[in-house]
C-alpha cells in the first residue's frame, strides 16, 4: 500500500494534516490513515481514542468552513481513518489558503483554481459570470439562428430564452463568446511538412465568435482534408479524415474547453491526422473510461451547449466521442484519445479501409504487425484452432493484407 492522490499516511498527528484535509474537502474527498509510516507500514497510536479527540479539535479549529468528516479506530492495528468528504461549500481554507492534492502531495491553489472553487461553492460557472464588456453584438449568431430555427427576428428575449442575457446581469460571458468580437483566446491552426519545424499554412483566429471558430476551423480542415474524384459523369467528395469525425472533435473542444484560461485550442495538421488540443482536462466528476464509453453528459460550459445544440452543431449532449469512433469503425487506424489533467487531445488518423475484416481476421492481422510468424505460433497466440488459423490466414492473403513465403514447415506470414 502507498500513498494517492486520495490517500495520505500519518506516523503521528501533527499539523501538517490540516492541509491534507483542506484538499480533500475541496478535490473529491479522501482518506488520511494515522498510524503508518510513509512506506505503508503500521505502527498504530499509543492511545487511539485520544487521537481521535485530538484530530477533531484540529479540524473544527482550524478548517473554515468545517467539513464533513468520520473517524474510525481499527481495534486490531489501534490505526485511526479519518475520512474527509468532498464538501458543498468551497473553498475549504487552512491558515487562510485553499489545498489541492498534487500526486500525493498538498499544496495551495494558485489564484485561477481558487476562483474556480468559489464559483462550485456558489453552484456557479464561468460562463454565468458578467461579461466584462457590454459592446456586444451578435450578427453571426444572429444569422444562424434564423437559418436553424427559421426565426425572422433575434431580439433581446431571443437572449434571454438562450440564457446569455438577464435584466438583473446583462450579458453573462457565454454571450461574449458568442459575440462577433470579444476579448478570448480562439484557435491556432497549423499545416506542417514532414515535421513540425516546416510550417507549410497556419492562421489564428481569435476576439472573434466561437461560432467563427468552428467556421474557420471546417474551411481549414475542408482545404486539406477533402478532394473531388470525377468517375465517370459524376464527381464524388472524397474524405480523407471523416468530416462528421472531425466536426466532433472541434465542436467538443469549443463547446467543452475551460475558457478561462487564456490559450488557444491547437489545431495541428499533418499528412497522416489532425491533432486537436484543447484547454482544461475532464470535467469534474467524469473519469477516462466514462468519456471514451460516451453516452454521459456532464457540460462544463452549459449555456454555450445548448446554443450549438439548437444550431445543430452538435448531436445529442455526449454522444461526440461514440460519433467519432463510429466514423472510423471501418477503418484499420482508429482515434487516439489522450487526457491529462489541464488537456484533451483527440487525434483523428486518415483513413485506412480495413471493412472487409471480419472480427476474427482483424485479431489475426493486429499480431502479424512488424512480425513474421508461422500459423502455428499465430493459432497459439490467438488461442484459435490450427484449422481456423490457417483459413484466416488464407483470407487475408488473398484480400490483399498479408503475403505468404516459403513452403511446408518453412511457411511464414507477414503483412504487406
Amino acid at each position: 500500500m502507498r500513498e494517492t492522490r486520495n490517500l495520505e499516511f500519518k506516523e503521528q498527528v501533527t499539523n501538517t494534516f490540516l492541509k491534507t484535509v483542506s484538499a480533500f474537502a475541496n478535490y473529491d474527498g479522501g482518506e488520511i490513515l494515522f498510524g503508518l509510516t510513509d512506506d505503508g507500514n503500521v505502527k498504530g497510536m499509543a492511545d487511539p481514542e485520544r487521537v481521535c479527540l485530538d484530530i477533531e479539535n484540529k479540524i473544527n479549529d482550524s478548517i473554515d468552513p468545517v467539513p464533513e468528516y468520520t473517524l474510525n479506530i481499527n481495534e486490531r492495528t489501534s490505526v485511526v481513518t479519518l475520512k474527509v468528504i468532498e464538501g458543498l461549500h468551497k473553498p475549504y481554507f487552512y491558515k487562510s489558503k485553499a489545498y489541492r492534492r498534487n500526486d500525493s502531495a498538498s499544496i495551495p491553489v494558485d489564484r485561477l483554481e481558487l476562483e474556480r472553487l468559489i464559483l462550485e461553492g456558489q453552484n456557479r460557472s464561468f460562463e454565468e459570470l458578467p461579461a466584462c464588456r457590454r459592446d456586444l453584438s451578435f450578427q453571426l449568431l444572429d444569422e444562424k439562428l434564423k437559418k436553424a430555427l427559421n426565426i425572422k427576428t433575434v431580439n433581446l428575449d431571443t437572449l434571454k430564452t438562450l440564457e446569455l442575457y438577464s435584466d438583473e446581469n446583462g450579458y453573462n460571458q457565454a454571450a461574449a463568446l458568442l459575440a462577433d468580437n470579444n476579448d478570448f483566446s480562439g484557435l491556432d491552426m497549423a499545416r506542417f511538412g514532414d515535421s513540425i519545424s516546416i510550417i507549410l499554412d497556419r492562421e489564428t483566429c481569435e476576439h472573434v465568435s466561437i461560432l467563427k471558430l468552428y467556421d474557420q476551423a471546417m474551411q481549414m480542415y475542408r482545404k486539406y482534408y477533402q478532394y473531388e474524384q470525377i468517375k465517370g459523369s459524376y464527381r464524388e467528395s472524397i474524405a480523407m479524415i471523416p468530416e462528421e469525425a472531425f466536426r466532433e472533435a472541434i465542436a467538443n473542444a469549443i463547446v467543452h474547453r475551460t475558457w478561462d484560461v487564456k490559450a488557444h485550442i491547437n489545431v495541428s495538421m499533418f499528412s497522416d491526422r489532425i491533432e486537436i488540443t484543447s484547454p482544461g482536462g475532464l470535467p469534474k466528476g467524469m473519469d477516462k473510461e466514462a468519456y471514451l464509453r460516451g453516452g454521459i453528459s456532464m457540460l462544463r460550459n452549459r449555456i454555450i451547449g445548448s446554443v450549438f445544440f439548437r444550431l445543430h452543431l452538435i448531436e445529442r449532449f455526449g454522444t461526440g466521442v461514440r460519433r467519432i469512433k463510429e466514423e472510423y469503425m471501418d477503418s484499420k487506424i482508429k482515434p487516439v484519445f489522450d487526457m491529462t489533467e489541464n488537456t484533451i487531445k483527440i487525434t483523428l488518423p486518415v483513413k485506412e479501409k480495413g471493412s472487409s475484416l471480419t472480427e476474427d481476421e482483424n485479431r489475426v492481422y493486429q499480431l502479424l504487425k512488424g512480425r513474421e510468424m508461422p500459423s502455428s505460433a499465430i493459432s497459439e497466440a490467438v488461442g484459435f484452432g490450427k484449422n481456423k488459423t490457417v483459413d484466416i490466414l488464407k483470407a487475408l492473403v488473398k484480400k490483399g493484407y498479408a503475403n505468404v513465403s516459403g513452403k511446408g514447415r518453412g511457411t511464414r506470414y507477414s503483412l504487406k
